[in-house]
């Protein structure tokens, strides 16, 4: 690693953007090296899948958008600096809403002046696709969305306050013209990886596979998953053939295939998530957004995160739930940290930094999971993040060293904890067939983050992790200090995030004000503290704050395995979502004097293959871009 390599790229509003870099890329044998670059492809033709679920007009509004920046001489400077500015925030998020608060932003110059700079940039050459409407018809199309906070402001609304119904108040295009009374009646045959369709003839499935709903961009990722088996190791070759077979029919049956294909290659040095997987922007939690990654295992890194998952029955006989929760013979946990070649859809530009797959309970049961913590996204969040953050709402300065000291290696080890341990733990009730999430709905994402959450708190104070030699003792009680301050800072700092409205309606942000609160509610382990009009909270008792965690999250296991909807909607509600309008305005007071980013999206490496003279790949470069604009047009076919 470079010492005076560059991180932080840009700030674009309260975005961050920062480069992430893999390394060890250039290490890796040939064979390797030719998996990814399929995979990595594979990884990019699925990426305007992600934008047309975000909004049904997402594409319409970006293609707009690029055009007009490829084609910017001779409109005014201020109007274009407004367009590039609301272009970069629409890559970043993959679309109008921030990825975070899932509320729309909107261009600060006029529909007259955006309506000018289109003008100007068709007379240079720019071809917008709307020819049959004209330009006029095209940017009336889409002018509400660009320019009108009021319509369709929220992607998805899972509090949308009495009598309104949280499909119809959510702009996502996961559903047209459907209410939750219409699917309570409904029995979906494909509920991960289709659209409902309301028609005069009732609700219709609009299935993501070859031949249906993004067949075009699903037939481009299969012929390069193709090209990936043909390369890949024998069961990384069988689990993208279950994937492409999944792609092909759409079936549930051919879902959980490919899902326990992937799971039992536990060996793979290269692997990839790619398909509908993530239920978050789903109101109801049900219906998949599509995401891809492509990574490779980070040896160096990896020891830790196999120790955790080596042990994952130890950890399992003592959670603090009930008994009867525990499960027994835990199997298959497979563990690895990595870097991050490529991300696309759901997954990026804004990043997880761990993950655990699948979702489906009952395969997690039977054959066990994968855990990934994402070492080169830690590591670029790390060195992108200026120390004044966390000086700016650490209590001490004894707080705030410790805090510069152990935030890394305190982080990566929770995250391997909520990952390997968290998402992969207890069992349900059986009545629930499987399915917790059938029965806890939209409150199910955000309770089953705070349990992984909870766990991960737990445990990282458990003297286990010193005798495992994952920390050392003499350690320990500070890493543990650390995690807890900071776990407590975060929940308070988060509000910069939400500039509009008063509630929060992402499932992590809701996981971690809800388990914060509960705390200072019920326990002596956080204090809200004031100072020289700046509010803090403070992690004042460490043995509290586990003793804390450990009953809520025996609460959190209860409410998942009996699938206990009213109990869950009670504690995310109460906890989890309403904060005071004076105190986020503080937050953001405080972030905008110090020049805080809110979030932080990443620009991707860069991958080419290169062919001999019969055509053959003889190697695959790795470069990196610095440049979020030059990315994304590239990704687009405009550069």
């Amino acid at each position: 690693m470079q010492a005076d390599r560059k991180y932080l790229l840009e700030r674009v509003d309260d975005a961050a953007v920062a480069q992430v870099y893999a390394d060890g890329f250039t290490e890796l044998p040939l064979d390797q090296k030719i998996l990814i670059w399929h995979l990595y492809r594979a990884a990019l033709a699925g990426r305007d899948i992600y934008y047309d679920q975000r909004h049904a007009r997402s594409l319409e509004i970006r293609d707009t958008l690029e055009e007009i920046l490829t084609h910017a001489d001779g409109i005014a400077a201020d109007v274009r600096a407004d367009i590039e500015r609301y272009t970069k925030l629409f890559w970043i998020n993959s679309g109008p809403y921030n990825n975070l608060t899932a509320r729309k932003f909107v261009l600060k110059c006029t529909p007259a002046q955006f309506a000018t700079a289109a003008a100007q940039a068709e007379q240079n050459g720019a071809t917008f696709a709307s020819r049959s409407a004209g330009l006029q018809g095209g940017l009336d199309r889409i002018g509400p969305m660009l320019f009108d906070p009021a319509v369709d402001p929220i992607v998805t609304n899972k509090t949308p306050g009495a009598d309104n119904d949280i499909l119809q108040s959510s702009a996502n295009n996961l559903y047209v013209g459907v209410t939750m009374q219409d699917v309570a009646a409904f029995d979906e045959r494909y509920p991960l990886n289709s659209r409902l369709v309301k028609t005069d003839a009732g609700l219709v499935e609009e299935v993501y596979r070859v031949g249906g709903k993004y067949g075009r961009e699903i037939r481009q990722i299969v012929a390069h998953l193709r090209e990936a088996a043909a390369s890949a190791p024998h069961a990384t070759a069988e689990a993208l053939r279950a994937l492409i077979r999944f792609y092909e029919t759409g079936e549930e049956s051919d879902r959980i295939a490919y899902d326990i294909a992937w799971v039992q290659d536990r060996d793979a040095q290269v692997d990839t998530i790619n398909g509908f997987v993530e239920v978050y922007m789903d109101a109801r939690g049900i219906k998949g957004a599509w995401e891809s990654l492509v990574y490779y295992v980070n040896r160096h890194k990896t020891e830790n995160i196999r120790k955790i998952a080596a042990h994952a029955q130890w950890f399992e006989d003592r959670m603090p739930w009930a008994p009867e929760y525990r499960k027994q013979g835990v199997r298959g946990v497979t563990a690895n940290a990595i870097d991050i070649v490529v991300e696309c859809g759901e997954s990026a530009p804004v990043t997880p930094i761990g993950i655990n797959l699948p979702n489906d309970q009952v395969i997690r049961e039977a054959h066990g999971s994968k855990s990934v913590s994402l070492s080169n996204i830690s590591e670029a969040y790390d060195k992108s993040t200026a120390p004044e953050f966390r000086r700016e709402f650490a209590w001490t300065p004894e707080e705030a060293a410790r805090a510069e000291k152990w935030s890394a290696v305190a982080g990566e080890l929770t995250t391997d904890l909520h990952e390997v341990i968290g998402h992969g733990s207890g069992k349900v009730a059986e009545r629930l067939k499987g399915s917790p999430q059938n029965f806890l709905m939209e409150q199910y994402s955000a309770l089953e983050e705070a349990r992984a959450d909870l766990v991960a708190l737990y445990f990282v104070a458990d003297p286990k992790l010193a005798e495992l030699g994952i920390v050392a003792a003499e350690d320990h009680d500070e890493i543990v200090l650390a995690e807890y301050e900071g776990y407590a800072r975060n929940a308070l700092a988060q509000l910069r995030r939400i500039r509009e409205g008063t509630q929060i309606e992402e499932d992590h942000m809701r996981n971690r004000q809800m388990i914060v609160r509960w705390l200072m509610a019920n326990t002596t382990a956080i204090e809200e503290r004031t100072r020289d009009g700046k509010t803090y909270y403070v992690a004042t008792d460490p043995a509290a704050f586990r003793a804390g965690v450990g009953r809520l999250l025996a609460d959190v296991q209860r409410i998942k395995a009996e699938g206990d909807y009213e109990a869950a909607r009670e504690l995310i509600e109460t906890y989890g979502v309403h904060f005071e309008a004076s105190l986020r305005d503080e937050i953001v007071a405080r972030v905008e004097r110090l020049n805080m980013p809110s979030y932080t999206g990443f620009v991707q490496p860069r991958l080419e293959a290169v062919c001999g003279a019969d055509g053959a790949i003889t190697d695959v470069s790795i470069s990196y871009p610095l440049d979020l604009t030059a990315q994304m047009l590239e990704y687009s076919g405009r550069r």
